[in-house]
C-alpha cells in the first residue's frame, strides 16, 4: 500500500504523559514505527491500556500525513494481542475507532477473536490466518541455515516443524537451542523441550503424587518462579492442564477442563494471575483426592 517507504522502521520507547483528570500518568512502551504506520502492544501496559489506546489514536489523528496530492492521508496503527486487552480497553477503542475513523485505519491482531468483544469484532473485517504448515516450517529453518552457513542433515528440520506444534517462533528456538548444544548438528539429534515447559511438566508430577497444603505451598513457589521469568499465566495454565490430563482417568478429563476454563476466565477478569493457578491447583487437588479416596479407600 505504502511501498518501500513502510519498511523503513525504528524501534522506540516512548512515554505517554496521559493526564486521567485526578493525575497523570506515565506509561512507557515500545513502539515500532515508520512515516506511514506505527506497531504497538497496548497490552503491555496491564490495567492502565485502555489510556495508552486512546492517547496513541488521538496523536495520530492529530499528526495526520499529507500524501503527494496535498491532501491529509491516513496512518495504520496495528495492535498486537488485542485479545489480551482489558473489557473497558476494548469498549474505549471501540469508541475512539468511530471517532477516528476518517484520520487513521486499524489493523487489530489477537490469537483468539472469542476474547475480544462482539462491538470491536462487529466494526472489523474479520480475516483469518492459519498457523504455518510442516512444510512451510521447513522451507523457513532451511533458509535461517542457508543464510546462517549451517549444514541440515535430511530430516533434521522435519522433526523440529513436528515437535514445534506448527509455532514458527518455537521452532526457530528449537533450531537456536540445537545449534548451541551441538554443532554439527547429527542425523538423530533431537530438540531439547523448552525449560518451563520441563519445569511445569515436574509441578504435574508433584501435583498427582501428594494432594496437601504443604504441597500446594511448594507448588506456589514454582508459580512465582515462572511469572517472575516471565512466562505468561494463561501458556503455564495451558501447559498444566495438558500434562495432568495425560495421567489422569477419563472419568476426570471433563471435570477437569471445566475448572481449567473457569479459573482461566477468573484470572482473566483479575489482576493476580498467581491466585488463580494456586485455586485451579487447589481445586484439582480436591476432586483427585475424592477420587483416589472414593476408588481404592
Amino acid at each position: 500500500m505504502f511501498g518501500a517507504g513502510a519498511e523503513k522502521v525504528k524501534l522506540e520507547n516512548k512515554t505517554w504523559k496521559i493526564d486521567t483528570g485526578t493525575r497523570t500518568l506515565e506509561i512507557e512502551l515500545a513502539m515500532l514505527s515508520s512515516a506511514h504506520h506505527v506497531e504497538m502492544n497496548p497490552s503491555d501496559a496491564g490495567f492502565q491500556d485502555r489510556y495508552v489506546v486512546q492517547e496513541v489514536i488521538k496523536e495520530m489523528a492529530k499528526n495526520r500525513p499529507i500524501d503527494a496530492k496535498g491532501k491529509r492521508a491516513f496512518k495504520v496503527l496495528v495492535l498486537n494481542e488485542v485479545d489480551k486487552l482489558s473489557r473497558e480497553a476494548q469498549h474505549s477503542l471501540r469508541r475512539t475507532m468511530e471517532k477516528y475513523s476518517s484520520s487513521c485505519r486499524l489493523i487489530l491482531c489477537c490469537n483468539s477473536s472469542s476474547k475480544v468483544t462482539e462491538a470491536v469484532r462487529s466494526r472489523c473485517l474479520n480475516v483469518r490466518v492459519n498457523a504455518p504448515s510442516e512444510d512451510q516450517i521447513v522451507q523457513v529453518l532451511e533458509f535461517i541455515g542457508k543464510k546462517e552457513n549451517l549444514r541440515l542433515p535430511a530430516g533434521f528440520a522435519a522433526r523440529i516443524a513436528a515437535q514445534s506444534n506448527r509455532n514458527l517462533r518455537r521452532a526457530i528456538l528449537f533450531f537456536e537451542t540445537c545449534k548451541v548444544q551441538q554443532y554439527p548438528f547429527t542425523s538423530n539429534q533431537a530438540a531439547p523441550p523448552l525449560d518451563w515447559e520441563q519445569y511445569v511438566s515436574e509441578i504435574a508430577t508433584d501435583i498427582l503424587t501428594e494432594q496437601s497444603p504443604k504441597r500446594l505451598f511448594a507448588v506456589r513457589q514454582k508459580f512465582y518462579e515462572l511469572l517472575v521469568n516471565c512466562i505468561p499465566p494463561e501458556s503455564i495454565l495451558k501447559k498444566l492442564l495438558a500434562e495432568l490430563l495425560r495421567k489422569l482417568d477419563a472419568d476426570l478429563k471433563h471435570e477437569i477442563c471445566h475448572w481449567a476454563a473457569h479459573y482461566e476466565h477468573k484470572m482473566r477478569l483479575g489482576s493476580k494471575a498467581i491466585f488463580h493457578l494456586e485455586a485451579f491447583v487447589a481445586k484439582f487437588m480436591s476432586i483427585y483426592k475424592e477420587f483416589l479416596v472414593a476408588t481404592f479407600g
